[in-house]
């Protein structure tokens, strides 16, 4: 850090430093605040629309409420870097979201201020309002507050919490960003409430100059304070939060401290349950982020004075790009076919099935639980929705799969995209636990491509079952094995023999099957391509345990309940004993960081999976032969 850029922030090592300000130089601070967070960021990448918009929320927060002692909870979390650049991490920033560095999400066991760890979102209100009610139960004078997107708001979860909490007189403040924008343009008719935005600003500015002028006339101040309660209730979203229980106030200003301030200092004098509307402007001060919010979500490293720039050469298609292609031809094909997001178009790649099927294309916001069931739903009427959720976003949908989608048997097909390890997002977000939790229920099948043709080709065969189907792959780009243009699918619950040795088999699942290859080139190992963790290919299994003397079975996925296990059930129902060698993700929470690096501490490169068979086959090892036959 260069003090002569930021002499004010240098001096910030903690929210205590921020408190010795005086309230005149809070506006200099969040200006060095936000250039700091763009300059960081476009060094290491990650989340900056959303951190740009939160500075002066981020500074007036710290400044008015005695934090740690005051509980602060931030929904999601990925706008919380102001708030760990305020609270004596500025100096890590360099490591954010790397390996051994800090992380892009508020974690507890990183820094006290983080008082609670997030990055799903809707989470916030339920956290902190059971820290309220602690403190309340200790008898303890202390806030918490919960600082809650728009998008967000949108869950069931922030609506149950609010429900719960507008009965308990306890110290909770629950904060609004509205910025109208969560990842993916926000929707809904909660949406279109809160978005009423200009009618609430010019609602908030004529209330104050109506009370001062009317105050020397008491009948007229009446009418209109008549008039204002009957308004509020059609201009600003008071009636609803009010009808929860919780003291509305707002909307106000989010970027401008003299209101903020004022505010937060009035509202911890109250008492009960407080609820606070802060409007405030994703990408604030960087105007293409302002313009762009949604491809400055979570950038890569980027020149601040150029912007994002397009690579020279076309990268790799990625499996998220070749889903939306299929989603695409497949609903050409076939006009029973919709689509179902949780507010992740971006993200899922269905921008373009959105431009050219807007009929059938449905995003119901951050409500993973009703995405699953309105599909079940279209499901029984003869429509063929196809579900496209990130794997960690499904388990919040786990009770809907199970009771509404598997239990009446509805042909679903779930398109499960970053699958495995995330990289930079960290544990919140890694999908390492789908095979376990799926293969577990009655009438689901799951499908592992191996590479992008393969996953064009098993999304393909899903679609075709008249039962749920998920088809899992991880984030980013393969081997870049090209596609084709067709829509046939792969044979249900078949796998492949990709290359013939001996002595030991080497069962791979998903995309780990290139570094199995590999590694079997040195070890003169089989290697099958098992495609299918549920139905197993129980036939080929049982051919490759006759002929040879040990199994490895390879996933990106955790181990505990996993595709190797289903081997393991697999040769225990047929009465076959063969030592089974399992390689997978442990029985730990698997930190952030760049995904190849993960991937290789875990011993899942060629390395790494070369390694562990020799070390747990060392005789097998010694007398490997070149290979036999070379498959496919």
């Amino acid at each position: 850090m260069t003090t002569a850029s930021y002499p004010l922030l240098q001096t910030i090592n903690d929210p205590a430093d921020l408190r010795q300000l005086p309230r005149a130089q809070l506006g200099a601070l969040a200006d060095e605040l936000r250039a700091f967070v763009l300059e960081s960021v476009s060094k290491t990448g990650g989340h900056l629309s959303s951190n740009l918009g939160t500075v002066e929320l981020t500074v007036a927060l710290h400044y008015v409420f005695n934090t740690p002692q005051d509980r602060l909870v931030w929904d999601v979390g990925h706008q919380t870097y102001p708030h760990k650049i305020l609270t004596g991490r500025r100096e890590r920033m360099a490591t954010l979201r790397q390996l051994g560095g800090i992380s892009g999400f508020p974690q507890r066991s990183e820094s006290p201020y983080d008082a609670f760890g997030t990055a799903h979102s809707s989470t916030s209100i339920s956290a902190a309002l059971g820290m309220a009610l602690a403190a309340r139960q200790k008898g303890e004078d202390r806030h918490a507050i919960a600082v809650i997107g728009d998008g967000a708001m949108t869950a069931g979860m922030a609506f149950e919490a609010l429900n719960h909490g507008g009965v308990e007189d306890c110290k909770l403040l629950v904060i609004l960003n509205d910025n109208d924008m969560s990842i993916s343009p926000p929707v809904g008719a909660l949406n279109r409430y809160l978005a009423q935005l200009m009618s609430g600003r010019f609602y908030a500015a004529a209330k104050q100059v109506g009370k001062t002028v009317l105050k020397g006339a008491p009948p007229l101040f009446e009418l209109a304070k008549r008039f204002e309660e009957h308004a509020k209730g059609m201009v600003v979203p008071a009636t609803l939060f009010e009808k929860f229980g919780f003291n509305y106030i707002g909307p106000i200003d989010g970027h401008d401290l003299d209101s903020l301030i004022p505010t937060l200092e009035n509202i911890r004098q109250l008492q009960g349950p407080q609820f606070l509307h802060v409007v405030t402007k994703k990408g604030q001060g960087y105007k293409l982020a302002e313009a762009d919010p949604v491809a400055y979500h979570g950038p890569g490293k980027f020149d601040p004075a150029v912007g994002l720039v397009k690579p020279a050469t076309p990268p790799k298609q990625t499996f998220t790009q070749v889903f939306g292609q299929w989603l695409c031809d497949m609903a050409d094909h076939d006009p029973r076919l919709v689509g179902i997001t949780p507010a992740m178009r971006e993200g899922s790649g269905m921008v373009e099935f959105h431009q050219r099927f807007p009929g059938r294309y449905y995003d119901v916001g951050i409500a993973e639980q009703h995405a699953v069931t309105l599909a079940a739903g279209l499901a029984c009427e003869g429509l063929k929705p196809v579900v496209a959720i990130y794997s960690t976003f499904l388990q919040r949908g786990y009770d809907q799969l199970i009771h509404d989608v598997a239990l009446q048997n509805l042909p679903v097909v779930f398109a499960l995209d970053r699958a495995g390890l995330v990289g930079a997002d960290g544990a919140t977000h890694a999908g390492n636990y789908d095979i376990a939790y799926l293969r577990c229920i009655p009438n689901m099948a799951v499908a592992c491509p191996a590479d992008e043709r393969e996953c064009r080709q098993l999304l393909s065969a899903a679609y075709a079952r008249n039962h749920p189907v998920a088809v899992r792959y991880p984030r980013g780009a393969g081997v870049g094995v090209a596609t084709e243009a067709g829509l046939e699918g792969l044979p249900y619950g078949k796998g492949e023999l990709r290359r013939q040795g001996q002595g030991i088999a080497i069962l791979a699942f998903g995309t780990l099957l290139y570094p199995a290859l590999a590694a079997a080139e040195k070890l003169g190992a089989t290697v099958v391509n098992m495609r299918w963790a549920k139905p197993l290919d129980t036939e080929l299994l049982l051919q490759v345990a006759a002929n040879h003397e040990a199994l490895v079975t390879v996933e990106e996925g955790a181990v505990m309940g996993g595709a190797g296990s289903a081997v393991l059930e697999a040769l225990q129902a047929a009465g076959v004993l063969r030592p089974v060698l399992q390689l997978g993700l442990p029985d730990v929470f698997i930190e952030h960081g760049d995904p190849a690096r993960l991937l290789a501490l875990q011993g899942l490169d060629a390395a790494g999976i070369q390694m562990a068979i020799e070390q747990r086959y060392p005789a097998l090892c010694a007398q490997g032969k070149p290979a036999l036959k070379v498959v496919g």
